[in-house]
């Protein structure tokens, strides 16, 4: 935590643009088109990169689908993972974040700011609700951001099982699922050194309706894994 504390006072609390704008945004954020809202956000993040001596990599951006309406499915190392990928991400998206990180000062303004759904897990009805709304807005033309595995894994690298219930959304909407491995994102809060540090963000190609259409979502699940695992041991993040 200590990276992304310093990040935030480097880039937000001592940029008094920065931490204004985000405030100025998240309380009248219907004033404003959410590619403006992402554009801010972009900004801000790369500015705190840059403070916090992080070097994003991305690959496979053409990967992204041309067409809005996809979901995202990155393994999940913790609270840095989404700032990495709307680093190097062109498109904007939302993101469906457990409650428990809700509150967290900055990503609280971020995610308002990406009109962002939070998950309270222990409430069933509360989280079908979620799964609905999602799937209407996907179907919109909207993009969005869920972590399947639900929890962020504390083996590095190494992601945790991917549940099925986690791409109920996409398969309501028949939407592009786009699987995104991430590599040492779990090292911007794990460490409290800041020394430059470079992570990875793999965009990979999506699964499109006609190829997951006959596939149960644990199905679904465990391709997306493999997929995201095959990536992370060929880029060198195994270990």
């Amino acid at each position: 935590m200590k990276r992304i504390i310093m990040m935030v006072l480097r880039n937000l609390l001592f940029v008094p643009w920065g931490w204004f704008m985000l405030n100025r945004y998240a309380k009248n954020v219907d004033n404003y088109t959410e590619g403006e809202r992402y554009a801010l956000l972009k900004k801000i993040v790369q500015r705190a990169n840059k403070g916090g001596n992080i070097t994003v990599q991305s690959y496979g951006v053409e990967n992204i689908p041309n067409e809005n309406g996809f979901m995202f499915y990155p393994n999940h190392q913790g609270l840095y993972d989404v700032l990495a990928i709307v680093d190097v991400c062109p498109t904007p998206f939302s993101v469906v974040a457990k409650k428990e990180v809700g509150n967290v000062p900055f990503l609280k303004q971020v995610f308002t700011c990406m009109k962002a759904y939070i998950m309270d897990r222990e409430d069933i009805r509360q989280s079908m609700q979620v799964i609905l709304d999602v799937t209407k807005e996907v179907k919109a033309g909207r993009n969005y951001l869920i972590f399947a595995e639900g929890t962020r894994s504390k083996n590095g690298n190494h992601p945790l099982e991917f549940k099925g219930g986690s791409f109920k959304a996409a398969t309501k909407a028949r939407c592009p699922i786009v699987p995104v491995a991430l590599i040492d994102t779990y090292k911007a809060f794990d460490t409290g050194s800041i020394e430059p540090l470079t992570v990875q963000v793999h965009f990979l190609k999506p699964m499109y309706y006609d190829e997951y259409k006959d596939m149960k979502t644990t199905e679904i699940a465990a391709e997306v894994k493999r997929r995201v695992e095959e990536t992370i041991k060929e880029y060198g993040g195994w270990n």
